[in-house]
């Protein structure tokens, strides 16, 4: 499939200013250079610890948040060299679902209103028509017309979601960066969501940058997964290879962290301390090393460059080689190896342990 959305190089640095004067005295590296790519039609899971930037890089390709460098080209066009009125039209073709259902909507304004206002802003259209074409879509979302002229605080999370998405459908978006849209709601909720963003997507044929923490999500939904830790991309490959043979050690604990459904099922996993290092003040080489239970003296002065493995699998790791077996952190040397049950996390900070 030809790409629709290519990501290269991109960064996000946040200057920190301190003083009088607000003088700058360093930048929060919340994103530090990402590659990735997207074809028309393609469910692209993003996933990592929160603090890893997800957000801020979905935001960063929506040019919701001006990047400090590197490109996002839209169907060949680059996004980030766009003047303000040729941004505005290329917006139509991309749009974003919100994490929060509670605070994305505006709750002074009515639901007709919500969901009308990408036609007002583009001057689509006006009147019976724009009526007309916002009972529609609330329908295609499984809402009733009569919604329109109620207001947000009138409506559970879930339907509050569906309004959301009501609104990112507008324009009819190629491409929707989907911000954690489930995680905010009850689980017997998120099975519905989950399930009419998927046949949308087969309706309207768009590209998802579906941003998500909970794994069995993650699996259910994408075609292929990229790994965020730090800023940067460590492993990226189709969902299937993925889930079944991760080669990045952070990537191996974050699969080993989805709790089992029989509550009798105990296993090995590996205990790591901390929390994900301050993008202020990233560590040298691998930015995984200070919690890497597998880490050599190469990992602590040397940043891994992203390997082709082969099969779109790509992993930023010095222990993994191409048609090599991933590194086993079982046998790690300088981690904790316990017996946990099925709802224990293996990246959890022990006590006394300072949180991010």
């Amino acid at each position: 499939m030809p790409e629709l959305l290519e990501v290269r190089g991109l960064k996000k640095h946040f200057p920190v200013r301190t003083g009088l004067f607000g003088r700058v005295t360093g930048s929060v590296r919340a994103v530090d250079g990402v590659d990735l790519s997207l074809a028309q039609g393609e469910t692209l899971g993003l996933v990592g610890e929160s603090g890893s930037g997800k957000t801020t890089l979905g935001r960063c390709i929506l040019r919701l948040i001006e990047p400090t460098s590197g490109q996002v080209r839209f169907e060949g066009r680059d996004v980030l060299a766009f003047d303000p009125r040729t941004m505005r039209a290329a917006r139509r073709e991309m749009q974003i679902i919100f994490q929060d259902p509670w605070s994305s909507l505006n709750p002074r304004m009515t639901i007709g209103s919500i969901v009308g206002e990408p036609f007002a802003i583009h001057k689509l259209a006006r009147g019976d028509d724009r009526r007309a074409q916002v009972a529609e879509l609330l329908v295609t979302v499984g809402m009733d017309a009569s919604a329109m002229t109620k207001y947000p605080h009138e409506f559970s999370g879930g339907q509050r979601q569906r309004i959301g998405i009501a609104r990112a459908l507008a324009l009819k978006p190629r491409f929707i960066v989907a911000d954690e849209p489930v995680s905010a709601l009850d689980v017997s909720i998120q099975a519905q969501i989950l399930n009419l963003l998927v046949d949308l997507q087969k309706q309207r044929g768009m590209a998802y940058l579906f941003i998500a923490h909970d794994l069995r999500i993650v699996e259910h939904i994408t075609d292929r997964v990229a790994v965020m830790y730090l800023g940067r991309i460590v492993e990226t490959a189709p969902t299937a290879r993925l889930f079944a043979s991760p080669m990045h050690p952070y990537t191996q604990l974050l699969l080993d962290s989805i709790p089992s459904i029989d509550p009798e099922t105990r296993r090995h996993r590996v205990l790591v301390p901390g929390d994900i290092p301050s993008p202020a003040s990233p560590p040298p080489g691998c930015a995984f090393h200070p919690r890497c239970p597998v880490a050599e003296p190469i990992c602590r002065t040397q940043e891994p460059p992203l390997l082709d493995l082969g099969g779109g699998h790509s992993a930023a790791c010095h222990l993994v080689r191409p048609g090599s077996p991933p590194p086993r952190l079982t046998d790690a040397g300088n981690g904790r190896v316990a017996s946990q049950g099925a709802g224990e996390s293996p990246l959890q900070t022990p006590p006394g342990a300072p949180r991010g």
